[in-house]
């Protein structure tokens, strides 16, 4: 499980406790005199100031922590979020970075069809009732694809769809239904044409393509491992055998597919995949680049979709090689692909598609927020550079008024070098680089690139793998030494999840693998805003009051022990027996301490409606070595107070400095909450009021300890009033002075809140 930098921060400060309860026993051993026994005292002494490290810090943070991950459960504005790691939630409240996946993640992956591109002609929204008549009146003729017909532009229509509607992975509802044999067509495929077909498949680019060949009228109504069938506009059933499925891979980039017609007994193979692969497969042409990437600038998802005929005997012999592959003990994989390269060439080149992948909801404020905030967020994308580049504008990812440095394709040492002194002159602009170029430039140059990354507002990283994502978060946490978030929806995603410090997982189209391993679950990108800024404030500053206060409340005990052994001549006696040092961690004191868990500094309203508010929790400076001796100085003079004032005002009545210090002490840290705490909570005026009559209790049952008739005396509660005001008022006067003349931002928005 993942160690969040908070805990390896109150690690530190354990270190530095145990290193204090050390030298202060050697002090002590020292100052007594090092005799033959002196091990024996040092060991007593050890013991005797074992309160100085917290070992209940453990068990109330681990108890806090889930209830901060209650309290994110059950927030309605972010329903159905999941905490699946309930030991860094605190993390929350300090990330610099966040690194986001786009598809899935940014946008809905909610494919919709948009563009149909066929080299001379371009079919769009408006458009797409000629590809119906273009394909109903070439079905209404009768051609088929072996004919020696002239390519027409309604042949070409034909050719690209029926491509589109036999190259994929999808299946209809209802085909477990149909028959075997084929022999009837039943209610599967018999729906009226107006009926939408339902379609399941792992990719949603996938169904978007099949969707919109029923849209115009070339309608999948059955698959299964052996037959696909299409329903063509005339209400015809169009069967074909399936030979040979070839799977998208993130490696490939492309899938195939091999079927026979069973009317006319014609292979083909058709293929679809990025234009970046398929560019070297499809026959010589000049205007696949160009449409690629004006698609891409629209913000579109590209396909490159070709096929190639097969005679009976081209298919018998890949066959026959394909399988021997598949047969092979060394290699086997290898052995495919090379054998599956011998059928990938001379294709043609049948359409370029284009799917729009909407944004999901308030996905601009959301990173307006977050760049207000001082968070860095990096996409960390598959897709072209200039579909990336297109996301990122119409996210706000980069704002408009920010200019964007593209970085050159770079694979050399010397260009990368060339390439990142020109980025240096322009380190204000947002980057976006080539997944292959970052690998160059970290594997030359990894101290530069990433100092000059890490001041760009924005990064996008396009043509990136899954691998490279991990390796970009690595990147960050060594040379930022700060938290970083990572967000994704998709299998591919999920190293990346577990190597943030704090991996966050949607609920997305592509399944639950990210939700599932990541550290929290959410429904859409636009609940991390509330995540971070809200949750995550409450889970640091809380896990830090606690944590400091719980010290405090040792230390403070601790010092008082060490007066009383050094004032009666370096004794190695408790001061306090057993059950008042039980009562004083347990029943007079856990209540009001723990509940500082439920303490806020300001509203969620506030939170969220001034993000600035996030950066002073990414300083560290809630819970730091600063803070923690100020925590000591408080311990030693409120310490020093109670004993040596006790030990002043009742010299004559010397019995009775256990009860008088005891109750000094367990009143100081109940007001100390009270100087601590920042919204009160009803809880804690309860808290306050049963750990007050626990000690009066234990007043009136443990007379051992307590004397009830000098307790009810007016000398003892003028006393008890002096001592706790010595060590308590000043700190009183303290607060009261800084929240006046010098109170910290979130107190001035508060009050005009």
């Amino acid at each position: 499980s993942k160690i969040g930098h908070t805990d390896a921060e109150i690690n530190n400060l354990t270190k530095l406790l145990f290193l204090l309860t050390v030298a202060l026993s050697t002090a002590l051993v020292i100052l007594k005199g090092v005799t033959s026994q002196w091990y024996k005292y040092f060991i007593r002494f050890i013991v005797l100031f074992s309160y100085i490290i917290p070992i209940n810090l453990r068990v109330n943070l681990d108890l806090s922590k889930i209830w901060y991950s209650i309290c994110i459960h059950k927030d309605d504005e972010i329903a159905g979020t999941v905490v699946r790691n309930t030991t860094i939630p605190e993390e929350l409240g300090r990330i610099s970075y966040l690194l986001s996946d786009k598809t899935g993640t940014l946008t809905q992956n909610e494919m919709v069809f948009k563009k149909l591109h066929l080299g001379t002609v371009s079919f769009g929204t408006e458009s797409f009732s000629e590809v119906r008549d273009n394909l109903a009146s070439e079905y209404s003729n009768g051609t088929k694809t072996g004919s020696k017909v002239r390519k027409t532009l309604a042949y070409r229509v034909k050719e690209s769809v029926r491509a589109l509607a036999i190259c994929h992975n999808v299946t209809p509802s209802g085909s477990d239904d149909v028959s075997e044999d084929g022999g009837e067509i039943n209610a599967a495929y018999s729906h009226s044409i107006a009926e939408k077909m339902q379609y399941q498949a792992a990719s949603p680019d996938e169904v978007a393509l099949v969707e919109w060949t029923e849209e115009v009228n070339l309608t999948l109504v059955y698959r299964d491992r052996q037959i696909m069938r299409l329903r063509t506009p005339a209400g015809d059933i169009e069967e074909f055998e399936i030979l040979l499925i070839f799977p998208f891979t993130s490696e490939s980039k492309r899938m195939g597919i091999i079927v026979r017609d069973t009317a006319t007994k014609e292979i083909t193979f058709v293929m679809k995949g990025a234009d970046v692969v398929m560019a070297n497969i499809v026959q010589y042409n000049d205007w696949l680049e160009e449409e690629c990437d004006n698609m891409a600038r629209e913000g579109l998802r590209t396909l490159v979709v070709a096929k190639k005929p097969l005679s009976q005997e081209q298919y018998e012999d890949f066959e026959r090689r394909y399988n021997e592959a598949k047969l092979s003990i060394n290699d086997r994989a290898r052995q495919m692909r090379q054998v599956q390269l011998t059928l990938e060439g001379d294709m043609q080149l049948l359409c370029v598609t284009g799917v729009e992948d909407k944004l999901q909801p308030d996905v601009r404020t959301t990173l307006e927020l977050l760049a207000n905030a001082g968070i860095k967020v990096w996409m960390l994308t598959g897709d072209k550079l200039e579909t990336a580049t297109n996301i990122a504008i119409s996210s706000r990812l980069v704002s408009r008024m920010t200019p964007i440095y593209q970085f050159k394709p770079v694979k050399t040492r010397t260009e990368a070098h060339n390439e990142l002194n020109n980025f240096r002159k322009h380190n204000e602009n947002a980057l976006i680089i080539l997944g292959n170029s970052l690998m160059t430039c970290l594997e030359h140059y990894e101290q530069e690139f990433v100092e000059l990354a890490m001041m760009s507002p924005a990064v996008v990283v396009c043509r990136c793998s899954p691998t490279q994502k991990a390796a970009i978060v690595h990147l960050i946490k060594k040379h930022s030494n700060k938290p970083v978030a990572a967000i994704g929806d998709g299998g591919n995603d999920v190293s990346m999840i577990q190597a943030a410090d704090a991996g966050i997982g949607i609920v997305g189209k592509e399944g639950k693998q990210a939700s599932l391993a990541a550290d929290f679950s959410i429904n859409q990108f636009s609940f991390v805003g509330r995540l971070l800024l809200w949750h995550g404030r409450n889970s640091y500053n809380r896990c830090a009051s606690l944590s400091q206060f719980i010290i405090h409340r040792g230390l403070i005990i601790s010092v008082m022990q060490a007066i009383f052994s050094a004032v009666f001549f370096f004794v190695s006696i408790s001061l306090y027996q057993g059950v008042l040092l039980i009562g004083y961690s347990s029943f007079f004191t856990m209540g009001p301490v723990f509940l500082l868990v439920l303490d806020v500094d300001v509203e969620a309203k506030i939170a969220m409606m001034y993000p600035e508010l996030y950066k002073e929790l990414q300083k560290g400076r809630v819970l730091s070595y600063k803070t923690f001796f100020m925590w000591i100085l408080v311990s030693v003079y409120q310490g020093a107070a109670i004993m040596y004032l006790g030990l002043l005002l009742f010299k004559e009545d010397f019995i009775h400095v256990i009860a008088i210090t005891f109750t000094v002490l367990i009143v100081t840290e109940l007001l100390m909450v009270v100087v601590t705490v920042r919204t009160w909570h009803w809880l804690m005026a309860v808290a306050q009021i049963f750990s007050l009559g626990c000690y009066f209790l234990a007043l009136v049952f443990l007379p051992e300890y307590f004397d009830p008739a000098f307790l009810t005396s007016t000398d003892f509660l003028v006393k008890f009033v002096a001592l706790t005001a010595a060590s308590c008022l000043p700190l009183f006067i303290m607060k009261y002075v800084r929240k006046r003349f010098a109170p910290p931002i979130y107190a001035k928005l508060q009050q005009s809140g």
